[in-house]
């Protein structure tokens, strides 16, 4: 059976003290299934890119590349970095994990060994199923994390138990029709590409996986992050096919453009 060209995709923001234990992850047996890791870096404030650059130094990884977007693109914008980059080097998936360390890739595995991956245009962790493991979430965001999901099943017709983890799986065949682009570029952005999926009749499952919140800060406002998701799904109720192929964002960026400032066995 032909080896499938996986590429996972760490967006880093402001995440030192979490990235190198990131990097960990992908030692070991996650290692065999990876074919390149590429860290898109939305111009940190913080020594993300050295603490990074040290890790991969020191340590035997896949090749994997640092790559500094040219502009603060935001969350959904680096996902448009990596999309891009993922269809330009021919990858057939490209994995999300977050640098934030909240999830981990190893809870992928059975997915990757037995090459579940192939048979869904998309894999979803899911920190609210059976056989999930949440730490350190606050009570609060836990209630409002199952009263969407619930809101969602209900607008898509199917169970949601999700919306967005930090660690996802995509095939990239689909993504070859652009239609991500007209997102906007903001913390939604994997909600969006939810409804997406629904939309364009495509397939997707969600799996069990570990998360923590420990030292990690979030950078969602509760109250106005919620409001976007139920002026986003009242949206997609009354005005689907509308709604969906317009152009949502408010700055069209032409181009995501990016430097690779580091790469350890990576061929240029």
């Amino acid at each position: 059976m032909a080896k499938d060209r996986i590429l996972v995709f760490i967006p880093a923001y402001n995440c030192e003290k979490q990235i190198t234990r990131v990097l960990a992850q992908l030692e070991g047996r996650v290692s065999g299934y990876i074919s390149e890791v590429i860290i898109v870096n939305n111009l940190s404030t913080d020594n993300t890119v050295e603490a990074a650059k040290k890790y991969l130094s020191e340590h035997s990884l896949p090749p994997c590349r640092i790559i500094n977007n040219d502009s603060n693109y935001n969350l959904g914008g680096s996902h448009k970095t990596a999309f891009n980059y993922a269809l330009k080097n021919r990858f057939d998936y490209v994995i999300v994990l977050h640098g934030d360390d909240q999830a981990d890739i190893r809870d992928f595995l059975p997915v990757l060994e037995k090459r579940i991956y192939r048979k869904y245009d998309c894999i979803l962790g899911s920190r609210f199923m059976k056989g999930s493991v949440i730490k350190g979430y606050s009570k609060l965001r836990i209630f409002g994390n199952y009263g969407f999901n619930l809101l969602f099943s209900i607008v898509l017709g199917r169970k949601i138990t999700d919306l967005g983890s930090g660690l996802n799986m995509y095939r990239t065949e689909p993504l070859k029709s652009g239609f991500f682009y007209k997102y906007p570029d903001k913390l939604y952005f994997n909600d969006l590409m939810l409804l997406a999926y629904d939309y364009h009749k495509l397939t997707m499952k969600f799996v069990p996986i570990t998360w923590r919140e420990e030292d990690q800060v979030s950078n969602n406002k509760l109250v106005g992050f919620s409001v976007s998701l139920l002026k986003m799904l009242a949206q997609y109720v009354f005005h689907k096919k509308e709604f969906m192929e317009s152009d949502m964002r408010e700055n069209k960026i032409k181009e995501y453009t990016y430097k690779i400032i580091f790469e350890n066995g990576v061929k240029i």
